[in-house]
């Protein structure tokens, strides 16, 4: 007969003894899983965070890929738009999300505004300021810091070339008239757009928005070279020089 120190040590020993739990998607029942549910159902049934954990792959000891993902969409409110703002380091804050994983959604995020772009590209017309913004919010949305960017048209108004001029900080950046030229020049454009953006999202132009807006449309008429419109982009709206009459 066993003493009563052994029963004693067996039951503490069950009492102490936890079954092993799985957090992982593996576990899951097959129609939940994000991958199985996307062959079965289609792309468009799966949620942000399904499609994220997908990039993933794998999530932490006790959180699924697509409970990190959930996390991560949290932080934002569930913003795509801000979420394609946060570096690798601000990813790579998040519990189980390392540099490869933050690399991973910055790409997939790029490659989905780089589609955009190029869908806008397909010989657009500028008919009125609305098309600036969707011409050019691929290239400017979601940007830390300020940058300049022309675009050329034809005589018919079909966008030529968009064309990067220069890349400052948060506060500005400069814009060289010469080089501005040169690249209208050398294109054979017919007029100009002017654009740069506002990271702090205010719209209104500042002092020197104006003296270059006019210095330039002084240099136009002499180079036969028209600026049509000088659009302050931001995220969620714009200022169009045109559409105030102060051009």
């Amino acid at each position: 007969m066993e003493s009563f120190d052994n029963l004693a040590e067996e039951s503490a020993a069950l009492i102490r003894y936890e079954a092993p739990t799985s957090f992982g998607i593996k576990s899951w029942a097959e129609k939940d899983r994000p991958r199985e549910k996307l062959l079965q159902k289609g792309r468009s049934a799966l949620s942000d965070a399904e499609l994220m954990g997908i990039l993933l792959g794998s999530g932490t000891a006790r959180l699924s890929a697509v409970d990190v993902a959930r996390l991560i969409l949290s932080a934002v409110e569930n913003d795509l738009n801000e979420l394609a703002k946060l570096s690798v380091k601000e990813l790579m804050r998040h519990k189980g999300i390392g540099e490869a994983k933050a690399i991973t959604i910055i790409a997939a995020l790029e490659l989905g505004r780089r589609r955009k772009e190029t869908a806008a590209a397909a010989r657009t017309t500028i008919t009125c300021s609305r098309d600036i913004y969707q011409l050019i919010r691929p290239n400017l949305q979601d940007l830390p810091h300020e940058e300049f960017w022309v675009i050329l048209l034809n005589r018919a108004n079909v966008v030529m070339r968009k064309q990067p001029i220069s890349s400052g900080g948060v506060a500005g950046t400069v814009a060289d008239p010469k080089m501005i030229f040169k690249h209208a020049l050398e294109q054979l454009a017919s007029s100009i757009i002017l654009v740069h953006n506002h990271p702090s999202g205010n719209l209104k132009p500042s002092a020197a928005d104006i003296a270059l807006t006019r210095k330039l449309k002084e240099a136009g008429q002499f180079l036969d070279l028209p600026i049509l419109d000088h659009l302050i982009y931001t995220d969620h709206g714009y200022y169009s020089f045109a559409d105030e009459g102060v051009l």
